[in-house]
This record gives structure tokens, C-alpha cells and sequence, in this order.
């Protein structure tokens, strides 16, 4: 059995196809859509993380309103972005969130990618120290915010506080005990999977991966997955360790489906490039009817090896067309796989 989950990118635009024309749209339209998914049976809820773009970009406040009005489903990112990040106030946000759920966040985060402005973390006040590159200045934030999850004291308190303080070093508030078990990273590379794990933290890869052999994509996935739970098991970790992968998956049921996504089925991997000097190998997309979706399915290697599935979804199509897509996985091929 597998958990299962979706992925939203929160896009929005004034277009007239679209749902979600705003951003407020797209906002409460995600929280709507999570309560549904919960409702459906669905494991989790998870959004990515974009600035300077009509997508979501802070995620705190909507994980925590969807904490509020769900009671089952994981909530989480994937991924933010450290390179923007202030790693002890996020700690305090991300501490709320968890509370406010009741422990039910899942947090993915990353060194980051390429995004919609150069150097954009410059503009939120970061730069990277002497000799140090922007992928290292977010892999350092990602520590820091992993050593202050653990909720140990390091602050020297004020002999005057306004407040009196507890004996001892303070730590930040809201503490959320087991949060830092929750965290997630999304890696890109087979070296950045090995070094999650060295870390204690889950494993993220979504539908692109830097290309390292040539392979198609499911199957560099699955030997990205199989070095991370190999160094989880050198490291010692006294905890079970997570692995998810993201897909576009649809079947096809319907007249509309057919229309939206009928153009998807026997689509191949691609190759190309996010960053200047990495190629990257771009996972192909799942669209047909059950039947055909099932015995497609069943080839991919790192679906095999993962224990959590997002679906990735098409958010700017509205609440219940996403309802439908999800459903239809649910329902019609995620029992013959084994999934359910």
C-alpha cells in the first residue's frame, strides 16, 4: 500500500480557461481542494513554492488554514526553496503550522532551483559568503533549520526579560515536537539523495532529475532512490525513511479527459536543460484508460521503490475537475496496482 498524495503548483492567470484568475483564487481554492481530497480518502496535500511568479510563494499561512479545516490528510511543500529563507524564523512559522494541524506537516525543502529573476534570494537580503555558491548557502540554511527543530536551547537570555524565562539556554517558539523527523529533501542528483539521508531527512524527486547515465527517467529514479536508502541504512537512523515520487497521471473516463489530456498518452522522457552546465532528463506523463494506465504503471521502476505517490494536478482546471482527476486514480487504478 502506498500513500498517495497531490502536488499543486498554484498557478494563476487572467485567462479565460482558467479557474484561478487570481491569487486569492488559487489561495482558497487550495484549501477547498484539500478538504475534498481528505474527503476522498486522499494521504496528503502538497504545493510548491515559486517567487516572483503568479504561483504560491510563502506557504505557511495556507498549510496552516488547511490544518485547521482538515483533521487526516498530510500537508507539506515541495519544495521551499532555503535559498530565501530565514532558517529561524521559518522554524517558528513551520513550528505554528505543525500545532495548528496537529502534526500533520510534511515539509519538503531544497538548496533550490533555477527561478523567475537572477539571484533572486539577493532581493530577500542573502548572498552567499566568501568562496561559498548559492547551492551551498542553501544546503548550510536547510542544517540550520534542521538543528533548530530539535528544540534545544542556544539563546542567551535577557538577565531583564520582560517576560521571566525557563532556567537555561533559550530555544525558538512553538517547539513542535517531531517535526524535524518530517522533513523532506528534494534532490535532484544521486549525491544530493545520499546526502538527505546522511542528514535524516525523507526523500522528494519529482518528474526531473539531473541526467547521470543516459537511462530513461523511471530508472535513474529508482537507482537515485536505491543509493538514498542505501546511505539510510550505512547512517544509522533509528527511524523508517520515506521516499516519494511525483507523476501527471490521468486516466481517461470521459469525453473532457480526453480533451484536456488525451494528448499526453505515449508521450516519452526529454532531455534539456534547467541549468546551464546540467542536463536534465524530464519524466514522461501517464494518460490513457485504466487498463492501459495500469499496465503502464507497473513498469516504473521507482513507483516500485517509493512508499508515497503525488499526483500532479492541474489546478488552474478548478476544485472538482481536480476532485475527478484524483478520484479516478482512487478509484480505478490504484487498487489493481497494489496501491490501495
Amino acid at each position: 500500500m502506498k500513500k498517495i498524495g497531490f502536488l499543486s503548483f498554484g498557478h494563476w492567470a487572467s485567462h479565460p480557461a482558467y479557474k484561478t484568475r487570481t491569487a486569492a483564487d488559487t489561495l482558497l481554492q487550495s484549501i477547498d481542494l484539500a478538504v475534498a481530497a481528505e474527503e476522498i480518502g486522499l494521504d496528503g496535500a502538497y504545493f510548491r513554492v515559486h517567487h516572483f511568479a503568479a504561483q504560491l510563494a510563502s506557504p505557511f499561512p495556507l498549510l496552516s488554514a488547511i490544518g485547521a479545516k482538515t483533521s487526516k490528510i498530510e500537508i507539506g511543500t515541495g519544495v521551499i526553496d532555503m535559498r530565501y529563507e530565514n532558517p529561524l524564523y521559518m522554524v517558528e512559522d513551520a513550528g505554528a503550522a505543525d500545532l495548528i494541524s496537529g502534526g500533520r506537516l510534511q515539509l519538503g525543502i531544497s538548496r533550490g532551483s533555477p527561478e523567475q529573476v537572477i539571484d533572486g534570494w539577493r532581493y530577500f537580503g542573502y548572498e552567499p559568503a566568501e568562496g561559498e555558491s548559492d547551492s551551498d548557502m542553501g544546503r548550510k540554511k536547510a542544517l540550520e533549520f534542521l538543528d533548530k527543530l530539535n528544540g534545544v536551547g542556544f539563546a542567551e537570555p535577557n538577565p531583564y526579560p520582560m517576560f521571566p524565562n525557563p532556567p537555561g539556554l533559550l530555544r525558538l517558539e512553538p517547539h513542535a515536537e517531531g517535526l524535524r523527523d518530517r522533513i523532506w529533501w528534494g534532490a535532484a542528483s544521486n549525491a544530493t539523495a545520499v546526502w538527505a539521508a546522511e542528514n535524516g531527512m525523507h526523500l522528494q524527486s519529482s518528474t526531473l532529475k539531473f541526467d547521470e547515465s543516459g537511462k530513461p527517467f523511471h530508472v535513474q529514479q529508482a537507482e537515485q532512490i536505491r543509493a538514498y536508502k542505501e546511505a539510510w541504512k550505512k547512517a544509522g537512523h533509528q527511524r523508517e525513511s520515506r521516499v516519494s515520487v511525483s507523476r501527471s497521471i490521468f486516466a481517461l473516463l470521459s469525453d473532457l479527459d480526453r480533451y484536456y489530456f488525451g494528448q499526453e498518452g505515449g508521450s516519452s522522457d526529454k532531455f534539456g536543460y534547467i541549468e546551464r552546465d546540467k542536463r536534465a532528463i524530464f519524466g514522461k506523463s501517464y494518460a490513457a484508460e485504466p487498463d492501459q494506465l495500469i499496465k503502464e504503471l507497473a513498469e516504473d521502476e521507482a513507483i516500485q521503490e517509493a512508499d508515497t505517490l503525488l499526483l500532479t494536478i492541474p489546478n488552474t482546471l478548478g476544485v472538482d475537475y481536480n476532485v475527478h482527476v484524483l478520484s479516478s486514480i482512487l478509484e480505478h487504478v490504484a487498487p489493481a496496482l497494489g496501491w490501495r
